[in-house]
């Protein structure tokens, strides 16, 4: 008899650095669990965001080894044509969101880089800046609907894997939840900076001026890393 699980488990577009470490995950109850609940939102006609391709999009375009930056964020967009699968980025032509126009603000400040024009951060990642939602998708038009669905989970056992299994990383927590998520990071092996959100609601209140992005590159170098060139020059091959 096949196993239907097994052939599921197969199917998921995940890089190899990544599902060497995760593939038990995806054998587990809740996993199994948040599969059905997927299968079950499309199968009644739900759309759900990023496509199916784009739901790893973090883990694939910052593979394990790779990884020197962790930002982690919480939900994907819900708007049509935003969430690709990378925290606060948005896809090439899409409207720059408010909370990324912060963020830009900041660089500009932080680092003189003029703000870009484009959202997507893709370049970003394939330096080694792993953008990560908590909650990996969520229904079209219904921010946060796939909360507590088990995605969360998943991205805990990220952010584990990282902190005990790689040195020197930069982890960014802005604001609460993020900081949260990152409560258990060892912070004798690893660089954490914390603020509040980029959101336009608290960003005048700490996020403005925190120089997370030259503290980052800093620690960097101080570690024999190549640093983050934080301009966005990512440009899609379409």
């Amino acid at each position: 008899m096949v196993d239907e699980n097994s052939e599921s488990i197969d199917r998921i577009k995940l890089d190899d650095s990544w599902k060497q470490h995760l593939l038990p995950e995806f054998e587990l109850d809740y996993m199994r669990d948040l599969r059905r609940f997927l299968r079950d939102e499309k199968t009644a006609g739900k759309v759900i965001f990023p496509a199916g391709a784009n739901i790893f999009n973090a883990l694939n375009a910052t593979v394990f080894d790779q990884v020197k930056v962790v930002i982690l964020g919480q939900d994907p967009y819900h708007g049509p044509g935003q969430a690709h699968g990378l925290c606060f980025s948005v896809q090439d032509g899409v409207a720059i969101p408010p909370s990324l126009r912060n963020i830009y603000k900041e660089l500009a400040q932080d680092l003189g880089i003029t703000p870009a024009t484009s959202g997507n951060l893709q370049g970003w990642a394939q330096q080694g800046v792993l953008l990560l939602n908590a909650v990996l998708t969520v229904e079209s038009g219904l921010a946060a609907s796939h909360q507590k669905k088990g995605w969360e989970r998943f991205t805990d056992r990220i952010v584990n894997l990282l902190n005990e299994k790689r040195d020197n990383l930069v982890f960014l927590l802005w604001g609460s939840y993020a900081q949260r998520k990152g409560a258990m990071i060892d912070r004798s092996r690893h660089l954490v900076l914390e603020s509040v959100h980029p959101s336009p609601l608290s960003a005048s209140r700490g996020f403005f001026g925190n120089h997370h992005f030259s503290q980052t590159n800093a620690y960097l170098i101080e570690h024999h890393k190549t640093p983050i060139d934080w301009r966005v020059t990512y440009k899609s091959e379409q």
